[in-house]
């Protein structure tokens, strides 16, 4: 009778999947935009920069958590993508620029002021510079 023998623990290799791989990144870079984007709001916000729609203002851990979110959402696209398309890369970064652009809509229309409408989209297009560059590659293609 033969007992089935396993290399030591030394010797075993650990592979990572694509998937847990991108996962990973996604944790990491999302921590990192969400701290990024509610630092770089606060500094806005000491600077004078208003972040008040509809007389509320906004509050600066909801800056962290729609980062956050944001960095998901962007890793299940890219999954998607990896998928379903010959060209992930390519369609990811086509994807995040567009989404990104129309995430900065409400941020254009809703404060009164010029300043607060600057400083809001530019918290959306820092977090995607970010962001982007480190999830595409990820991509199949």
């Amino acid at each position: 009778m033969s007992v089935p023998t396993t290399a030591p623990l030394s010797e075993q290799r650990t592979s990572t999947t694509p998937l847990s791989s991108l996962r990973r990144t996604t944790v990491y870079v999302g921590v990192a935009a969400a701290a990024l984007t509610t630092s770089t709001a606060a500094a806005m916000h000491a600077a004078g920069a208003s972040f008040e729609i509809d007389g509320e203002m906004i509050p600066l851990l909801g800056f962290a958590q729609m980062t956050f979110i944001g960095v998901v959402v962007g890793a299940l696209i890219l999954t998607g993508l990896n998928r379903w398309s010959g060209r992930a890369g390519r369609r990811f970064v086509q994807v995040a620029v567009a989404l990104t652009a129309v995430s900065c809509i409400p941020a254009i229309v809703m404060p009164d002021h010029v300043g607060s409408q600057l400083a809001l989209v530019t918290l959306h297009a820092v977090p995607a510079a970010l962001v982007v560059p480190i999830l595409v590659r990820h991509a199949r293609s």
